[in-house]
């Protein structure tokens, strides 16, 4: 069975999870010069990182 046909029968199934079989993705963050998981954080320090904005840089403005 070739690669491109294994590939098209895998994608015809449809898997489908219960939230029992997810395993929960861990966040981190750099915190003061070194990573740390979000989940570690007290109460305040979460709520600090839920406020967070992201933002990018323009490279071009940066020249």
């Amino acid at each position: 069975m070739s690669q491109l046909h294994q590939a098209q029968s895998i994608e015809k199934h449809a898997f489908v999870l219960t939230d029992a079989e997810r395993q929960p993705c861990e966040i981190w963050t750099r915190v003061m010069g070194y990573h740390r998981p979000v989940s570690s954080f007290n109460t305040g320090k979460k709520g600090e990182f839920c406020e967070r904005t992201y933002f990018t840089e323009n490279a071009a403005h940066l020249r």
